[in-house]
Parts: structure tokens; sequence; C-alpha cells
């Protein structure tokens, strides 16, 4: 019997596959457990438009996110810190407060968690922090870090 998998199965195959399995497991596990659904051509054509559906939406999601990068790319950021004698600094600026810095200033949401600054930033200047906004979309934000 043809199957059209619903939800990922360990051992047949991940979810919009279609499987040939045995009568028995199929009238008795897979149906049941709502794991699949038998291949008839209303089934196979509904699937179709559901993947042709859910590629649309995630190309648009992409299609979003690379104008947010556009938005972050195009504008800066100014954290202050504070800078002991002979310019040493202390501590170091960690990704909450540039994403507070961003909130403030610029008016968007950035994640903190999105920002890929391991260890902060721990110089005075200019530097380029990487965002990642989707996983085939990532922004460089520009974040200018001065003394108080």
């Amino acid at each position: 019997m043809d199957i059209i998998l619903l939800e990922d199965v360990k051992s047949l195959g991940k979810k919009g596959d279609k499987v040939k399995v045995n009568d028995g497991y199929a009238r008795n596990f897979i149906l049941p457990k709502k794991l699949g659904i038998e291949a008839t051509k209303k089934n196979i054509n509904d699937l179709k438009l559901q993947k042709a559906n859910e590629e649309r939406i995630a190309k648009q999601i992409i299609e979003e996110a690379e104008a947010f990068k556009t938005q972050i790319e195009a504008k800066e950021v100014t954290v202050n810190i504070k800078v002991g004698k002979g310019g040493k600094i202390f501590g170091s600026v960690s990704t909450k407060e540039i994403s507070e810095a961003v909130k403030e200033q610029l008016n968007l949401e950035i994640d903190k968690k999105k920002m890929q600054a391991a260890n902060g930033i721990k110089a005075l200047g200019t530097h380029s922090i990487p965002v990642k906004l989707h996983p085939k979309v990532t922004a460089r934000l520009k974040v200018n870090v001065i003394e108080t």
C-alpha cells in the first residue's frame, strides 16, 4: 500500500514522502496513529498544493529578512562604556546592551540571541556585529563604542 507520511517516521522517511509499506503495517500502525494517509490521487494533489504554499511562505519570509537586513546595515548604533586611565575599558559591551541601544536609537527590535558577538566588545571604536535574521540571511550591524 502506498502511504504519504504526515510526520517523520524513523524507519520509513520524512514528512511528505510517498512510501510503500505492507497493508497490515499501514492499517494497524500508520493510519490509526495519523502518521500518514493513503496515497490517492486527491491526497497526492493536496500534498503538491501544500508544498507549493509552504515554498511561497518560505520565500516571503526570506524576502522580509532581506528587507530588514538592508534596514539594519544602513544605520549605526552608538554605545557608551566607562574607560579608565590609559584608555583601559571596564568590562565589555554585551549583546543585551547593543539590543537595548538598537531599540532606543533605531526603534528596531533585534533579539540579543541573534547577535553573534560571543564575548562582547572589549575595545573602543566601530565594530561590525553579525546578526542572524534567518538561516540564509545574516546582516552586519555597525556598533560604535565610545567612552562616557
